[in-house]
């Protein structure tokens, strides 16, 4: 698959995103404003605390646009490797922005606890459901599409919609036992709102490993690179491969490997058989973007590695 391609490729990927991201965008202003003004009215501070987190919503999914755009952008002069941190990164602000709606919950959780006032309205119930089935429906859709072009910033602003969805559920729970239980339990949709609140932490940890590991550049799983190196030993002339690494750089992959061949042969067809087992991999793989091979010869001292022997009796 040549450049040209492959940045096509990115586009597509880039655009299923931002789609997604757009859509999720429009329903988190509409529930906000539905939450907002439910809230005030009906005198509950979960529900209000819940369009807080569905504002955030909407900037964090504004951030993850952002990094969509510039993730998607071709290699340049000064990006050698393209832009694709900037997806990564996005999801990292997404995070960050998760810890800190769920603090401001916190914080406003507690006044309102020590702060005496009357019983949620019985019709911020039915905001609730209808919250949590739209929420749960976007985070099924979002999360779908974040798997398929393998964006962690896109799964990021799924798992935001879930948050939210909790928020609201908790928001329910709390309500309905205020309601039920009448005076003395005014406060309770405030303590769903802080047990909410918790979880949204909880998952903020969750987002924030993955999209911190991908910028410090941490080694995809072990399946990956086995399929890598399964390709590569497909390629005539290759004995074994040594090393494989492999980065991710937003929705694309940089390889460096150090592929074995025969001693014996000369530089130009050490040359041309490294050359084949980077257009194999380019053509096996749409999400890899360039390969680096470094070729060493099949010294008895390499061909006694446990790996390289277990790679040879496999061929």
């Amino acid at each position: 698959m040549d450049k040209n391609k492959k940045n096509k490729v990115i586009a597509d990927l880039a655009e299923q995103g931002i789609k997604t991201t757009i859509i999720g965008i429009i329903a988190s202003i509409i529930l906000a404003a539905i939450k907002g003004i439910a809230g005030v009215m009906g005198n509950s501070y979960a529900l209000i605390a819940d369009a807080i987190e569905s504002t955030s919503d909407v900037f964090t999914s504004i951030i993850v646009l952002t990094g969509l755009k510039i993730a998607s952008k071709p290699a340049d002069e000064t990006h050698p490797y393209g832009h694709g941190k900037a997806e990564p990164f996005a999801g990292l602000v997404v995070a960050a922005a998760l810890f800190l709606a769920a603090i401001i919950i916190i914080i406003q959780s507690v006044h309102e606890i020590i702060t005496p006032h009357h019983a949620p309205a019985p019709f911020t119930l039915i905001v609730l459901v209808a919250v949590v089935i739209i929420k749960e429906t976007l985070f099924r859709f979002v999360i779908k599409v974040g798997k398929s072009v393998d964006s962690v910033a896109v799964k990021n602003d799924a798992w935001h919609h879930r948050s939210d969805a909790i928020t609201s559920g908790a928001a329910f729970i709390g309500i309905a036992i205020a309601l039920i239980g009448g005076k003395g339990y005014e406060q309770a949709d405030d303590y769903a709102a802080l047990c909410a609140s918790a979880i949204i932490i909880y998952n903020a940890y969750r987002l924030f490993k993955p999209a911190l590991f991908e910028i410090m550049d941490t080694a995809p799983s072990p399946e990956v690179i086995q399929k890598i190196i399964n390709t590569s030993l497909q390629v005539d002339g290759v004995v074994a491969i040594d090393k494989c690494f492999a980065r991710k750089m937003g929705f694309q992959y940089y390889i460096d490997m150090h592929v074995i061949v025969d001693g014996n042969i000369s530089v130009h067809v050490g040359h041309e058989i490294s050359h084949k087992v980077k257009d194999k991999l380019l053509d096996s793989f749409q999400n890899i973007s360039d390969v680096l091979i470094h070729i060493e010869p099949a010294t008895k001292e390499r061909l006694k590695r446990k790996h390289i022997i277990e790679q040879t009796k496999e061929k």
